[in-house]
């Protein structure tokens, strides 16, 4: 075994023991935990999530984007390749079973997903052209005083997103290809495709937060609802094979035998690390959108990226596990055979035709392509944290960028993945530790946009109003008399002289 090889097996190591005895441990336990000191905020505000979709920017610039915008790009570096063929995989080594647990803790996570994103919104800072940044960066450095750590963060997740999983997503998006075009990897066409995806990003990355915000509300629904579209039309075609579906699912969740005899690849175990790193729920990801978006109070940014963890697990995983799952009923013998992205294609074929894997090859590069948008976004917001706002620095990290993106386009590169892994969990310990440490003030600013609800007004948030709270940036008074659009002009005229006396 030479070095390479040696060094391979070694992070794989390190990343599955990371993952399955440490962060799969520590995502669990803060999910619970903010489910049950938000008094389960992801269940209660469920119409909420929804109604702030529509909501308009509360606070006026030109670059900067709406709580809807800010969804779809982190929806978009949420909803991956892992989001197909890994719920297959989940399937066919721990057991339909998983689906239930996956689903679980989608529920759990969003509470952890709400607290990180209210957190990054409070801390968030403004740009020169009225856009906003902010992440766990950020709220570490303002709310803890650690900048040292906050940069540390910032670190591992540009090597995680940018010089990591955009090589993976590369690779995946373009060897999608490979069903057409035989001898793909030796005669020059992924050599081309890694040219077209480096091109098409270039053209998003470019155009900054704005052009990514627009695009990623353009590919991420359309990706969504054709994908959603296949697997109701599997179901609906397949009604009657549901319940056994359904059995099969919970004797495997509740096959305690199983479950005990080997827990580590056990269908509880794969389930919750399916469900919990499909959507990246306390991960310290999806914080850095959030934080983008213009909102009156950030709650309902946080209660946005709890929808964003159901859109991600609830809805699009769960639409991979039906097509999955019929199959293993119609055809346990082919089923049992395969796994990874080869289940799903058979899945859908066995559905709808082969033109089932003409869609899924579509879905993949759909899927793949807008993470890479996503991770890129997390990765310059995280860059101008550690070196502000050199356009010298940015225009290199672009073109660095685009050039993983073209070499893991045609390499598969084993040991760049399991790097990426171990970043991310390291990434996730720094966050969760500090969204334990600072979850007190989500809890408080939860309470004031409870309390203005039970009033029945449309939350404002004015950060003075919370006593004690560490220094912001953002939600004060005389930015919001300076920038504020309504409900906050309202709010400002009207109340905020009654309830929060001398302020102003």
């Amino acid at each position: 075994m030479d070095f390479n090889e040696w060094l391979v097996g070694f992070t794989g190591e390190l990343s599955g023991f990371l993952y399955t005895y440490i962060l799969l441990l520590l995502l669990v336990v803060v999910g619970v935990y903010f489910t049950i000191r938000t008094k389960a905020v992801q269940l209660r505000y469920l119409k909420d999530m929804f109604s702030q979709l529509t909501e308009k920017k509360h606070v006026e610039g030109e670059r900067s984007i709406s709580s809807f915008q800010a969804l779809m790009v982190s929806t978009a570096s949420r909803v991956g390749t892992g989001n197909i063929a890994g719920v297959a995989t989940a399937i066919a080594t721990g057991g339909p079973g998983a689906v239930f647990w996956m689903g679980l803790m989608a529920i759990v996570g969003a509470a952890s997903a709400f607290v990180e994103s209210t957190l990054a919104q409070i801390w968030k800072v403004r740009g020169k052209e009225g856009e906003f940044r902010g992440g766990p960066a950020y709220y570490i450095e303002q709310a803890l005083g650690k900048r040292w750590l906050g940069i540390l963060f910032a670190v591992l997740l540009i090597l995680c997103f940018a010089f990591g999983f955009n090589g993976l997503q590369a690779f995946n998006a373009t060897s999608s290809l490979e069903y057409y075009i035989p001898d793909y990897a030796t005669n020059g066409a992924a050599i081309a495709c890694g040219i077209v995806l480096a091109v098409m990003t270039a053209f998003v990355i470019f155009g900054g937060a704005k052009r990514i915000s627009v695009i990623t509300s353009i590919i991420v629904p359309i990706m969504a609802v054709g994908y959603i579209a296949i697997a109701v039309w599997t179901t609906i075609a397949n009604i009657g094979e549901l319940p056994k579906v359904f059995g099969m699912v919970l004797a495997s969740a509740f096959d305690f035998q199983a479950i005990f005899g080997g827990f580590a690849g056990s269908v509880v175990m794969l389930g919750i690390k399916r469900g919990l790193y499909s959507n990246e729920a306390g991960m310290g990801s999806a914080p850095n959108a959030a934080a983008t978006a213009s909102v009156s109070h950030p709650c309902k940014q946080g209660l946005v990226q709890s929808l964003s963890v159901y859109i991600d697990t609830l809805l699009i995983c769960t639409c991979s596990a039906m097509m999955v799952l019929v199959f293993y009923v119609q055809d346990p013998e082919a089923a049992a055979a395969l796994n990874g992205m080869p289940l799903v294609q058979m899945a859908v074929n066995n559905s709808v035709g082969e033109m089932g894997i003409h869609f899924i090859t579509f879905a993949i590069f759909a899927f793949a392509f807008s993470s890479l948008i996503g991770n890129y976004f997390y990765a310059e917001s995280n860059l101008r944290f550690i070196k502000g706002n050199s356009r010298a620095l940015l225009f290199v990290f672009r073109i660095v960028c685009l050039g993983i993106i073209f070499y893991g386009a045609v390499n598969s590169f084993d040991l760049a993945w399991n790097l990426a892994d171990i970043f991310m969990g390291f990434m996730a310990m720094v966050n969760l530790v500090a969204i334990m440490l600072l979850g007190k003030w989500a809890l408080k600013v939860l309470d004031d946009y409870t309390a203005q609800r039970k009033a029945g007004k449309d939350p404002v948030f004015v950060a003075d109003t919370i006593e004690g709270l560490p220094p912001t940036e953002c939600w004060h008074v005389e930015e919001l008399k300076e920038y504020g659009k309504p409900p906050v002009k309202e709010y400002l005229d009207d109340q905020i002289e009654v309830e929060y006396a001398g302020l102003n």
